[in-house]
């Protein structure tokens, strides 16, 4: 059975940077798009950031220039660099994988719930002032 394992939250205080890891386990995600998601208390879940197998790129506009999301293959490893983090960045991020994934995350925007093939079980990111 496959799974994605996450790594890298914690609290860092408002300008600091953290780096989230995700790797799988069990399967390999050579085809598949891989992301982050977030969800702050009260909030709704957000696609924060993917990456395809190509290396094309997505990013919520309130990350863009501030994080960078990037893939190892043979690691089988996708990271996601914080940089100039602030308040609004906290929240459960939780890393995913799919080959439709940004479809799926288009779901949300209806009121519906992503099905994606792996999620991980989620790492909590706060960033105080």
């Amino acid at each position: 059975e496959g799974q994605l394992v996450e790594s890298g939250g914690g609290s860092v205080q408002a300008g600091g940077s953290l780096r989230l890891s995700c790797t799988a386990s069990g399967f390999t995600f050579d085809d598949s798009v891989v992301g982050w998601f977030r969800q702050a208390p009260g909030a709704e879940l957000e696609l924060v950031s993917s990456v395809n197998s190509d290396g094309t790129t997505y990013y919520v506009d309130s990350v863009k220039g501030r994080f960078t999301i990037s893939r190892d293959n043979a690691e089988n490893t996708v990271y996601l660099q914080m940089n100039s983090l602030t308040p609004e960045d906290t929240a459960m991020y939780t890393c995913a994988a799919d080959p439709a994934l940004l479809a799926q995350a288009a779901l949300l925007a209806l009121g519906d719930q992503p099905d994606v093939d792996y999620w991980g079980q989620g790492t909590q990111v706060t960033v105080s002032n």
